[in-house]
């Protein structure tokens, strides 16, 4: 029975109301759907994950909804590693991996079915169809994903007599997505932190379905970024959140959303790494750092920046030092290509911005000194960029030597971003240096003989983007 409302208007249901209401629905279920697009790439993820724990019981949940400003809750978005390992987006699922005699596993989803037309629960919780909108059945959801369905509800009961019926078998779960699920087992935080890992290792390299839907969300962004520049008139005479919303309106119409907070920044805000608050004002002679990305129907983000001059010209010192991120973005871009070490992109923009430094005389050279001591932290801050995928920055729990000390290899997508950053109350530099941050950032997929740049329909060079601003700016 639904938890009912303290304070509702409604005392009650009389059983007349129950009555009418469980009398008189349609039969929905949907008979003609189809085999997902993702489903079979899904299947060979699988078949890889499966290979790497043989004997052992999988269980990776979809998460759970989260309650925002009492009986609300925040838009659902599910655990990145079911969906590249299902291609659903259920909420309060879990695949789970049924270790076989052979090694192998037979995999199988809970999900939680429709309500019944047969009692009160459909109607009169707030999280019921009649509320939230219509969920697929178990046998729908079986054939869209290729998998057998199990009702999520019997999920404890299932899995202990999984146990039961195959003792030997040990189970690890992904924890810290579903409490509920995560106490219905007996695993271990250790082994459970590798399942973890596997599910971020699997995704460093992107299959070619993956490629087609990040390309797709790198040019519905390159699309958000044009609509920005044709409403800054609109942002100047508002604040930083009309930019916002001009990107948000190009994410929703052909996409699921924005892949992350996007960061409009102007002014001294661009000096903040991951300014959110985009309540600031925006004024002609400053910059406009945007940092902002498209997250299709099926999860996958980009994630690219442009530094923009809002007054359409950039100022003699602000292409200056917007000319030497992007010398330091085209060392670090040269870098990207099958075989070269993952840090090798980072180090080159890094080596060239400390270089930079110490011409300007920000920091003690000789440059390389320097970068070894990394001095030029204190105005590049971050690193120079990372992988992307479904996650902004995605396969972050990948075992090191996979990512950070490993190899690129093709079909690898990483963001290259490096940036300067002059905070406004920085007295190491000159006044009007203060207040001063640029960054630009490239989705690029590394290709067999080199890399392929997926945000290159957006200008890089202060020239070109200039003339780009002057043939749409509003």
């Amino acid at each position: 029975m639904a938890k009912r409302r303290k304070n509702g208007l409604y005392s009650g249901i009389s059983e007349e109301l129950s009555a009418l209401m469980r009398t008189g629905w349609a039969d929905t279920e949907q008979h003609d759907l189809e085999l997902a697009e993702q489903a079979p790439y899904a299947a060979v993820r699988r078949a890889a994950l499966s290979a790497r724990f043989p004997g052992e019981r999988l269980v990776v949940p979809s998460g759970n909804l989260k309650v925002r400003s009492n009986d609300d809750t925040y838009p659902f978005r599910p655990y990145s590693g079911y969906v590249h390992m299902t291609g659903d987006q259920a909420r309060d699922g879990a695949l789970v991996l049924e270790p076989r005699a052979d090694g192998g596993h037979d995999a199988y989803c809970f999900q939680l079915p429709r309500d019944s037309r047969d009692d009160d629960e459909f109607w009169t919780g707030s999280h019921a169809e009649l509320w939230t909108g219509r969920r697929r059945s178990l046998a729908e959801s079986e054939r869209v994903l290729g998998l057998p369905c199990r009702d999520v509800r019997t999920a404890a009961a299932d899995l202990a007599a999984a146990r039961t019926k195959n003792p030997g078998a040990a189970t690890r779960i992904v924890r810290g997505v579903d409490p509920a699920l995560e106490a219905a087992v007996a695993t271990d935080e250790e082994r459970d932190a590798e399942l973890e890992a596997a599910l971020s290792d699997l995704r460093t390299v992107k299959d070619s379905w993956e490629l087609a839907e990040l390309r797709k969300a790198v040019d519905s962004t390159v699309r958000g970024f044009t609509d920005v520049v044709g409403e800054l008139s609109r942002a100047i005479a508002s604040s930083e959140r009309w930019i916002e919303g001009s990107f948000f309106r190009r994410a929703r119409l052909e996409g699921n959303a924005v892949g992350y907070g996007t960061i409009c920044a102007a002014g001294e805000h661009a000096t903040i790494m991951h300014w959110q608050d985009n309540d600031g004002p925006v004024r002609p002679g400053d910059l406009l750092l945007l940092d902002a990305g498209v997250e299709t129907h099926t999860l996958y983000t980009a994630d690219v920046t442009r530094t923009l001059p809002i007054s359409g010209t950039f100022t003699p010192l602000q292409r200056e030092v917007y000319d030497a991120v992007y010398a330091a973005q085209e060392a670090g871009i040269a870098a990207v290509k099958p075989g070269a070490a993952y840090r090798d992109f980072h180090e080159a923009a890094q080596r060239y911005l400390a270089a930079r430094l110490v011409d300007w005389g920000f920091i003690e050279g000789p440059a390389e000194r320097a970068y070894e001591l990394g001095l030029q932290r204190r105005f590049t801050m971050a690193g120079t960029g990372h992988m992307l995928g479904l996650d902004v920055h995605d396969c972050a729990q990948a075992r090191t030597e996979e990512y950070v000390d490993g190899v690129l290899m093709p079909g690898m997508c990483l963001t290259v971003e490096p940036g300067l950053y002059f905070q406004a109350d920085d007295l190491t530099v000159p006044e009007e240096w203060r207040g001063i941050g640029v960054r630009i950032e490239d989705d690029l997929v590394v290709t067999e003989d080199g890399h392929e740049n997926l945000s290159a329909g957006l200008p890089r060079s202060a020239d070109e983007v200039e003339a780009w601003m002057a043939r749409f700016a509003g």
